[in-house]
């Protein structure tokens, strides 16, 4: 028995490139994106290095151990 609802299934979120409606479904080619466009300038901005994961604050007070002055046991 079919209910004649003809939108596609899924839901609609916001579209990470340009923040207007996506329909989150298998439909949807581009998803999360809502178009091509989107897709391709995401695409752009990682391989312009756009994106950067933060990595922890290294200390740069004290420089590594000198492994030539460490003994046999590692201290």
């Amino acid at each position: 028995m079919t209910t004649g609802n003809s939108a596609p299934a899924g839901r609609t979120v916001k579209c990470p490139g340009c923040g207007g409606p996506s329909l989150f479904s298998p439909e949807n080619r581009w998803r999360p994106f809502c178009s091509e466009r989107c897709r391709t300038a995401d695409l752009g901005a990682w391989a312009e290095d756009r994106y950067r994961v933060a990595a922890a604050s290294q200390d740069t007070e004290s420089p590594p151990p000198d492994p030539q002055r460490l003994g046999p046991d590692g201290h």
